[in-house]
């Protein structure tokens, strides 16, 4: 898998659990799917992507989007 997958299958992964969290714990939760938002819409204008730092470290073959 590449970077490019690693980083939307986390960024996916990471809102659904935001919603069931949502549901089932804390309406509060939904501030973490607001974090999410705002992290995807600042690496898509910076080109920074915290997350594709953290799996270039752990080896992760690099995709076209995120080099």
């Amino acid at each position: 898998m590449t970077l490019d997958r690693s980083v939307l299958m986390f960024a996916g992964i990471m809102v659904l659990l935001s919603v069931v969290l949502t549901t089932f714990v804390s309406p509060y939760f939904v501030w973490f799917s607001v974090f999410i938002g705002a992290n995807l819409i600042q690496s898509s204008l910076t080109g920074f992507c915290p997350a594709a730092w953290a799996f270039k470290a752990m080896g992760v073959q690099k995709g076209c989007a995120f080099e």
